[in-house]
């Protein structure tokens, strides 16, 4: 039995039948207290059988999964759970044929699953700020121009010319840790900056080029600057 499997064969025991859901699901959202209506906030709001609750000004019917990733999905919660573990707890994360063989649905509702869940991770909710020691760069994706065909070279793309690549802001804590990338439109600091500061913890110690060197980042972090050009090993700029 491979680890996956394992995983799943202890989340049945916990969650064996889909009121097992609700019931744990309504426990984390609402604290077992009746829901506020969110069609009207005012609105008295009366429980009913099935689990489902109705709003009274507006006569409107709801349940648990409203407003939420499993909202219009007929997909059994017991599935969902299954799959937002498996995606949230695998750094390199899964394919939507490992879901479906896991989980037992078509790849079409794989996919689906698949990107509602990962969307629902973009939420800063579920975003871990990373701390420690932390070194950034960006990468330019897309391959070397001098190897492209002669009617596909893109003049003047050399350098940190973007204009024929795809900019990634990578982010990752020493020693193994967490690492956070993102797609970013151009490399100007104050586009960077507000992303770095918005993923990393205060006072964490942070590692740039030096194209950061003039950045605002010392403000916030313990910055430290790599001068690759001259093997230079770092120019400490504390927070103070």
């Amino acid at each position: 039995m491979s680890n996956f499997e394992s995983i799943i064969s202890i989340l049945l025991e916990i969650f064996p039948t889909e009121q097992h859901c609700i019931n744990y699901f309504e426990k984390q959202r609402w604290d077992g207290k009746i829901p506020t209506s969110p069609f009207d906030l005012n609105s008295k709001v009366y429980k009913y059988p099935n689990n489902r609750y109705k709003c009274k000004n507006t006569g409107k019917y709801f349940n648990v999964r409203i407003g939420t990733v499993f909202e219009n999905s007929k997909l059994p919660l017991q599935k969902w759970f299954i799959a937002f573990y498996l995606l949230s707890s695998n750094k390199k994360g899964i394919s939507t044929r490992q879901l479906v063989r896991y989980i037992k649905v078509t790849q079409k509702t794989a996919w689906f699953m698949s990107q509602r869940l990962r969307q629902a991770f973009e939420h800063p909710t579920f975003r871990n700020m990373l701390e420690g020691f932390v070194e950034i760069d960006e990468t330019f994706v897309g391959g070397k121009n001098k190897n492209r065909h002669w009617d596909k070279k893109v003049p003047h793309s050399q350098g940190r010319s973007w204009k024929d690549k795809t900019i990634v802001l990578g982010m990752i804590e020493r020693g193994g840790g967490n690492l956070i990338t993102q797609v970013v439109h151009d490399t100007k600091q104050s586009n960077l900056v507000p992303i770095i500061k918005s993923t990393i913890k205060k006072d964490a110690n942070v590692y740039t080029d030096e194209w950061y060197r003039h950045s605002s980042l010392y403000q916030s972090f313990n910055h430290e600057i790599v001068n690759h050009s001259v093997k230079q090993k770092v120019k400490l700029y504390v927070n103070a």
